[in-house]
């Protein structure tokens, strides 16, 4: 089916009580990898890519990408901008067919968070896509971003900035971190607390670093989006360092990329799983 609008994934989702992993690419190999995992799995899913990584497709190559091969598929798949720090990458996105996006202010002070998700907001209703924000700020390393401690969002925050700025959806930070050189440590009355309140489903960022067992928790805490980029990465790029250690003169590039493709394939498809272990629908 072509790619469908993040608002109609998010109802898809909440009606089948699963959690829709957000899976961040870079090209076409990853691209292909989660696809096919997505499409194994059943689940709805977003696929996404973060401004960082532009510079190796582009926002219309990545989207070219995607929508041919979803074309192809019956598991409905949504395309999402990731961590866009600058109206301009949410305009490019936006122009470019992304049917989902994120406006990533965390690094304003609160009023001028809300300023700027604001904006990003009515920028999107004109293409009819939800945005999601950030709330508090996500400890960790995301690509060439680094992030100094961690301020967890605030609950007496939650309903006034959801109100004030119209998002979508709600990015939280209740220990979770971005990259692997961090150890989560996730605060679960803290994430109860937020569910509790908040109009708008919940986002979790840095699921690379989570325990199985404490992700498939997050269905039941109001979570319908759980971001996964570095456990990708990492699979990629070992990949191709176990081909390239077992024959350093090797020059079929081919085999390389579908190996590395297949590595990706495999940790989306057990991610899927442990995201919806709790989860009354099952994963094929």
């Amino acid at each position: 089916m072509p790619l469908v609008n993040g608002f109609d994934l998010i109802d898809i989702i909440q009606d089948r009580h699963v959690v829709a992993g957000a899976f961040n690419t870079t090209n076409l190999e990853t691209t292909m990898g989660i696809l096919r995992a997505v499409e194994k799995s059943g689940i709805p899913a977003f696929i996404q890519i973060a401004p960082t990584n532009i510079p190796v497709s582009g926002y219309g190559f990545i989207k070219d990408m995607v929508d041919r091969f979803a074309k192809e598929m019956d598991t409905p798949i949504a395309l999402h901008l990731d961590h866009g720090k600058t109206f301009d990458s949410v305009r490019q996105a936006a122009r470019a067919g992304f049917t989902s996006v994120m406006t990533d202010n965390a690094k304003y002070d609160y009023e001028e968070n809300i300023q700027h998700t604001y904006e990003a907001v009515q920028f999107a209703r004109g293409y009819g896509i939800p945005v999601e924000a950030e709330l508090g700020a996500i400890a960790g390393k995301e690509d060439d971003d680094v992030t100094e401690g961690h301020n967890k969002t605030n609950p007496e925050q939650v309903v006034d900035f959801v109100e004030r700025t119209g998002v979508d959806l709600l990015a939280v930070a209740v220990g979770n971190v971005h990259g692997l050189n961090l150890d989560p440590n996730i605060d679960f009355p803290l994430l109860k607390k937020i569910h509790a309140i908040c109009p708008i489903p919940l986002v979790l960022h840095g699921a690379s670093g989570i325990p199985d067992e404490q992700i498939a928790q997050m269905v039941d805490n109001g979570v319908v989006k759980i971001n996964v980029a570095s456990d990708l990465r990492r699979a990629f790029i070992q990949s191709a360092g176990k081909d390239y250690q077992e024959d350093p003169d090797r020059f079929d590039l081919v085999n390389v990329s579908l190996d590395a493709e297949k590595a990706i394939e495999d940790v989306v498809y057990h991610k899927i799983r442990v995201m919806n272990s709790n989860s009354p629908t099952a994963v094929r």
